[in-house]
């Protein structure tokens, strides 16, 4: 990251939960590579957000180093930005603790996410799940972040973060910036292709929903051919045509083309015809992001070089911010 304090800090973080998929960058990681010219940013693998729902070690570890890969994979660049595993800051899981004890249940208990996973993970209702806003506060608290890239689903846990924050700036004296929402003024908010009224997403359970980033070309047309459409055999946007329009977004914002430039180009041709363009468009843009995945995994080394470092130099920023925070609340210095 360039060392330009003029700069506003950006920080942005993706679970590694699963692969990433079509809807991840065109909604996030398209944008992320965008804003490193601009802003000092710090991009992570949020491992330890993951295992608030079970996961297999093995594979956790396996995804973790995946997501860096994709992340350099699309663009991000390790020489302008920071890129690192939040497991290896241990300043996010101490700074969570500090802003816990500054954090109402009330608060927490309100989270819209905290009712949904609790109904999904009915088996495992745990006290990381309830608190998981708090650590995600300590996240983007820890960098003095300004701002923070997030989709309309995300701002909760945003507006959370600015209240934790400001409360213990009340209490404690000045500390922590409060970060302000970056919101694209273009993002595409990319919908499953089996249940279009859905947002797309990696842990849909029907794999025919999404595209992964490292679906083969064959999978991804496949996928597309068995999109939901509707009845009608016209290729238009409208609001009564999910299907059409989520195919119309993901087309658009795969090739540049306006919506209406899209209908033009496909006025009289039937579904078939688009859905297998639309799929071809894709396989075509995710080839040199596949491309560049599969070389970067043959060189770990350099991989790990990179989150290495990654982690080296956000623990220096880390360590600031707790160290003054540590201070503020009365534990004595080592």
């Amino acid at each position: 990251m360039e060392n330009t304090e003029k700069k506003k800090i950006i920080l942005s973080a993706m679970q590694p939960s699963g692969e990433p998929t079509l809807g991840n960058y065109l909604g996030a990681l398209k944008n992320w590579v965008a804003l490193q010219d601009d802003y000092n940013c710090l991009f992570c693998a949020a491992d330890l957000h993951t295992i608030t729902v079970r996961q297999e070690p093995k594979v956790l570890r396996e995804r973790s180093i995946n997501v860096l890969k994709l992340f350099m994979a699309v663009g991000i660049d390790p020489e302008k930005s920071v890129l690192f595993l939040q497991s290896h800051v241990h300043q996010h899981a101490e700074l969570s603790w500090v802003l816990s004890c500054n954090t109402q249940m009330g608060e927490l208990s309100r989270m819209t996410q905290f009712k949904d996973k609790s109904q999904k993970h009915a088996d495992n209702i745990n006290a990381g799940l309830f608190t998981y806003p708090v650590l995600m506060a300590a996240d983007i608290l820890l960098y003095k972040a300004d701002l923070v890239p997030v989709g309309h689903d995300q701002l909760q846990h945003l507006e959370i973060a600015r209240d934790i924050a400001g409360r213990f700036n009340h209490f404690y004296g000045d500390t922590f910036t409060l970060p302000e929402p970056y919101i694209q003024k273009s993002g595409s908010r990319i919908m499953s292709l089996s249940t279009p009224e859905n947002k797309m997403s990696k842990s849909d359970p029907n794999p025919n929903g999404f595209i992964s980033l490292l679906d083969p070309t064959d999978t991804i047309i496949k996928k597309f051919k068995r999109a939901v459409t509707d009845s009608d055999s016209e290729v238009r946007y409208s609001p009564d045509k999910p299907g059409i329009s989520n195919l119309l977004d993901i087309y658009s914002a795969v090739t540049g083309k306006t919506i209406a430039e899209a209908e033009k180009e496909f006025s009289g041709f039937g579904y078939g015809d688009f859905k297998l363009a639309v799929g071809e468009a894709v396989a075509s843009m995710l080839k040199p992001i596949q491309e560049k995945y599969n070389d970067l995994g043959k060189n770990p080394d350099y991989v790990k070089e990179v989150y290495t470092n990654g982690a080296s130099f956000a623990s220096r920023l880390a360590d600031r911010t707790l160290s003054k925070v540590y201070k503020k609340v009365g534990f004595v210095a080592k």
